[in-house]
């Protein structure tokens, strides 16, 4: 190790507060100086750099060193939040925090809390781990000023995360992130010994999940039929107990549950990544839902801001993409009246759009992420295809799997009282708006710098054909569009459309095709998505090997 590294250890070892970190530190410090590769591979990433203050907040693995989520990370984001609420005039104000069941979420989550109180704000810990979804609503019920929620997702278990939301209940946007983080780098200089912590906070628990439930339980109509049978799975988060509460306030039958996934579990053992739109990290909700005979299975990612849908089409079970997902539940707000703007990011389905505009109703497309589309006028409903969908923007402008679960069962319900499925509201929509079919591909790598050069060969060759259709090709990145600029590449033609981007949230390249097709009233419209699918798989290859990946 070089002198400079060997000091930044030593001084990390003096302000870490958190034993297990400091234990973890001191090993690797002594496996490196006899020579293990590993560990001085893992120590030169920790001290790499400051864990970036990016997309609704943190986001890294656990462990000690300043690109790490640890006790003296947290601490000093929580200091810089509340010097950026308090230089607004904001000390006194209300800010909830809430957390979710991952390792040492209760723990930042109180250090956050201290911090707060420390600075002059009045913070509303959650005194239990609860769904983002729930802690999002607190903000305006209660009257907050901001929200913490110490959580990760979907990410893999090894992760935490620290997503921050402003008083409008929307994640932060430009330039609040980029403020917090200026404030961040000022609370980092000095001995984190010297932040102000106080034990000072009102907890809340039962009168927030009240309120929550309440709240959901009033969009489904008592006239609206219940019978149905389902499978769920909270994917080893905390969504279970709320959805449990909300299905039976709700008048909804109760789940067959995934005994194996039903319980908060940091370790997530029966899945590698637990988001729901990973391959195989569905496969046991499905199989209860063929052993009970449901007629759909559903689940939530770990902290339940997600929901993911599967159903058998022709006997087979199969997931719905998050963009069929997003159409049905759009059609069912569409047909009922909802009043308002459509929304959905860039790299979902246009097919929203043409919704939209055949109901009359506005619709706008927006960057990637909730902390955008949380923020459009008057939102009616919102999505992305990233499983993600905003039902009640009033309470919560933001993605909340839980509501999205309840709006599905209603109309789960609905269809099959009338004798129908999912898998012919599919079809009706096909028929009524045009065929579109969409696709991920995504590349997770180690060396971020893959990813960069990746897009610098699009932006300097890009294709002029995808799927054997002409695209033309439009940087996001530029100014002067409707949106504000952005890392992306647009590739967008007659019948096929890619969007090119890095995640936001993990190491991973990801690109969004799409292949409409015209659907005439009498045509076959499985030799239609036959057509559809073989073209989505040309444009895919096409995509991959621009690339280089």
């Amino acid at each position: 190790m070089d002198a400079l590294l060997t000091a930044a250890i030593q001084d990390w070892l003096v302000e870490d507060p958190d034993p297990a970190t400091r234990a973890r530190l001191e090993d690797l410090r002594d496996r490196a100086i006899t020579g293990d590769a590993v560990a001085d591979a893992e120590l030169a990433d920790a001290f790499s750099g400051p864990l970036t203050f990016g997309t609704a907040g943190l986001r890294g693995p656990l462990g000690p060193g300043p690109a790490r989520m640890n006790r003296v990370v947290v601490p000093r984001a929580a200091a810089g939040l509340a010097a950026y609420l308090v230089a607004r005039g904001l000390a006194g104000a209300r800010v909830i925090i809430g957390f979710d069941a991952r390792h040492n979420s209760d723990v930042f989550a109180a250090d956050t809390a201290e911090i707060m109180a420390g600075a002059g704000l009045v913070p509303l810990l959650c005194s239990r781990a609860l769904p983002t979804p729930v802690v999002a609503f607190g903000i305006k019920h209660f009257d907050c000023v901001a929200g913490v929620v110490v959580t990760a997702s979907h990410n893999p278990p090894q992760d935490n995360g620290y997503k921050v939301y402003l008083g409008d209940g929307s994640q932060i946007i430009p330039p609040a992130d980029a403020d917090i983080a200026t404030a961040i780098e000022a609370a980092s200089i000095g001995p984190l010994s010297a932040l102000p912590r106080s034990t000072s906070h009102r907890p809340v628990g039962d009168d927030l999940v009240e309120a929550y439930l309440t709240r959901a339980a009033s969009l489904v109509a008592p006239e609206a039929p219940r019978e149905f049978r389902w499978a769920y799975t909270a994917m080893h988060g905390v969504g279970a107990a709320i959805v449990r509460a909300v299905v039976e306030r709700s008048g909804f039958p109760a789940p067959a549950e995934v005994a194996a996934q039903v319980e908060p579990d940091p370790t997530f053992p029966t899945v590698p990544f637990p988001n729901p739109e990973e391959r195989g990290a569905m496969d046991l909700a499905l199989a209860v839902a063929a052993e009970t005979g449901a007629d759909l299975a559903i689940a939530n990612d770990p902290d339940a801001d997600r929901c993911a849908v599967a159903a058998p089409f022709n006997g087979v079970w199969r997931m719905l993409t998050g963009d069929e997902l997003g159409s049905i539940l759009a059609e069912k707000a569409l047909r009922s009246g909802a009043q308002g703007t459509y929304a959905c990011s860039i790299v979902s389905s246009t097919l929203l759009s043409r919704m939209a505009a055949a109901h009359g109703q506005p619709f706008q497309a927006t960057l990637t992420g909730f902390k955008w589309i949380g923020r459009v006028p008057n939102l009616a409903f919102g999505y992305e295809e990233a499983i993600g969908y905003c039902t009640d923007s009033a309470a919560v402008p933001d993605k909340d799997g839980i509501t999205t679960l309840l709006r599905v069962l209603a109309l789960a319900a609905e269809l099959k009282a009338a004798g129908r499925t999912v898998a012919d509201l599919l079809d009706d929509i096909a028929r009524s708006y045009g065929l579109h079919v969409t696709a991920q591909l995504a590349y997770r790598v180690d060396d971020l710098s893959l990813i960069d050069a990746a897009m610098q060969r699009l932006r300097l060759a890009p294709p002029v054909s995808l799927g054997g259709q002409p695209v033309s090709f439009t940087d996001l990145a530029g100014e002067g569009g409707d949106l504000p600029p952005t890392d992306g590449l647009l590739f967008s033609g007659e019948r096929v459309r890619v969007v090119v981007r890095p995640s936001g949230t993990e190491p991973k390249l990801k690109c969004y095709l799409q292949v409409s097709l015209p659907v005439e009233e009498s045509q076959d419209l499985a030799a239609a998505r036959e057509a559809a699918e073989a073209m989505l798989a040309r444009a895919r290859g096409d995509v991959a090997q621009a690339l280089g990946l």
